[in-house]
Order: structure tokens, then C-alpha cells, then sequence
């Protein structure tokens, strides 16, 4: 791989075969083309609701055998100038087919757990990106307001689906039956 990339030329139209160039140490995500930098990595607290929702979303899914949970970093191919790399993800067994070295098209579900520096980009552009390319549920984690919104695709848009905040569950449409419990979530 290439060595780290500083400075990238705003003006270049970015596609997957240009990530693929990078050093593999280097994460950037490509909205429309624009070369977005996932510099610095998530904190502590990030990276723990990660993994309790991994868990959760994993030990719904497994014993069931309904498909795979994976979390990132994993570039999600959605377009050749549209890459993601959504928190965890979920992808059914129908839709199986788009997994291969990477993913190459629309997860089932996502999860974006937000933080100061991702805010607009979560709740504005991977929004919006998720939609276009027909993500069917997308979770938005806000540790600062201790909530979990549930949004699902309909008419091509994200209408909220569940949400909790404090206490109460969130439920997901996609996996029927999966509730997550935010008192949970966000215990110290």
C-alpha cells in the first residue's frame, strides 16, 4: 500500500479504487465523491456502546441464524464514490450476496454511535446516504442525550421507527422482536 495521504486535493472526484491506493492504517470514508477522514478514532466510551451493541445485535441474530453482524472498520461499497464505514452493520442472509472482501452495497441495518466531530455527518450526510442506496434501518446512538433512535426507509426517507432516551427500549423493524433496553446501553 502507498503511504499515508496529507493534504488530499479537494477538487479530485474520490472512488473506491482510490481508497484501495491508501495506506491501510489511514480511514476515510467518500460522500459523492468528496474524501471524508475518519481521523482520530473513537474514545473509550465509543468504542464500549460498540461492543454492548454488537452484542446485542449479535446475540439476537446468531441463534437465529439470520444473517451477519460485523463492526468497523469495514468499508461498505455502496457506490464507486460512495463509502461508508458504518460502526456495526447488519446484512440478512438474502442479502448475503454483497459480501465479499468488502461489502459491496446496501446493509440491512447500520449503527452510527455519534460524537462531537461526526454530529452533521451522521444526523445530515450518512443519512441522507444511507437512504439513497436503500439501507433499510439506521440507528443513530447519541451518548450525550443517552438515546437511541430507530429510523426506517420508507419512500426512500428515514422516518423514526422507535426511540428512546433514559430509560425505555428501542425496537428494531428489521429484526423484529430485537429491543434494546438504553437505561442498559448507557450504565456506567
Amino acid at each position: 500500500m502507498a503511504a499515508a495521504l496529507n493534504n488530499p486535493p479537494a477538487s479530485k472526484h474520490w472512488t473506491f479504487a482510490d481508497l484501495m491506493q491508501f495506506d491501510e492504517t489511514e480511514r476515510y470514508e467518500i460522500y459523492d465523491g468528496r474524501l471524508i477522514s475518519m481521523a482520530p478514532s473513537p474514545d473509550f466510551y465509543h468504542q464500549e456502546l460498540a461492543a454492548r451493541l454488537f452484542l446485542a445485535l449479535a446475540g439476537f441474530v446468531r441463534p437465529r441464524q439470520l444473517g451477519r453482524v460485523v463492526f468497523a472498520p469495514l468499508d461498505v461499497v455502496m457506490a464507486d464514490d460512495n463509502t461508508a464505514q458504518p460502526d456495526l452493520l447488519f446484512i440478512a442472509n438474502e442479502n448475503a450476496g454483497i459480501i465479499r472482501k468488502w461489502v459491496f452495497g446496501a446493509p440491512d441495518l447500520v449503527v452510527e454511535i455519534l460524537s462531537p466531530s461526526s454530529i452533521r455527518r451522521d444526523r445530515q450526510d450518512k443519512l441522507e446516504q444511507y437512504a439513497r442506496f436503500g439501507v433499510k434501518e439506521y440507528w443513530i446512538v447519541d451518548p450525550a442525550n443517552r438515546s437511541l433512535e430507530i429510523l426506517a426507509l420508507r419512500d426512500k426517507q428515514f422516518t423514526v421507527y422507535s426511540i428512546a432516551a433514559e430509560t425505555g427500549s428501542a425496537e428494531s423493524k428489521v429484526l423484529a422482536g430485537l429491543s434494546v433496553d438504553v437505561a442498559q446501553l448507557f450504565s456506567e
